[in-house]
């Protein structure tokens, strides 16, 4: 699933994963934006995290790979149960 998430080039994704604390989160948002960035380099791992801007909060989300439940890019959606 976090390979289609790679592949949306830029397109609006929606993401259902669960958050470090356990709860459920659902998020809208663009990978590859970097209008925000700041300096410096990012330590999270990333053959375990995926960075999003999320639209709505307007910053910068890490998604944790394994915890991944659903994911809407374009017209399909694939969930994880």
């Amino acid at each position: 699933m976090d390979d289609l998430l790679l592949a949306s080039d830029g397109r609006m994704v929606t993401v259902t994963f669960v958050k470090k604390d356990g709860t459920l989160r659902t998020l809208n948002g663009r990978l590859g934006v970097k209008k925000h960035l700041k300096g410096g380099s990012s330590t999270l791992d990333p053959a375990k995290y995926i960075t999003i801007y999320d639209v709505k909060a307007a910053g910068y989300r890490a998604v944790n790979r394994d915890t991944i439940k659903g994911l809407r890019v374009g017209g399909l959606v694939i969930t994880n149960a």
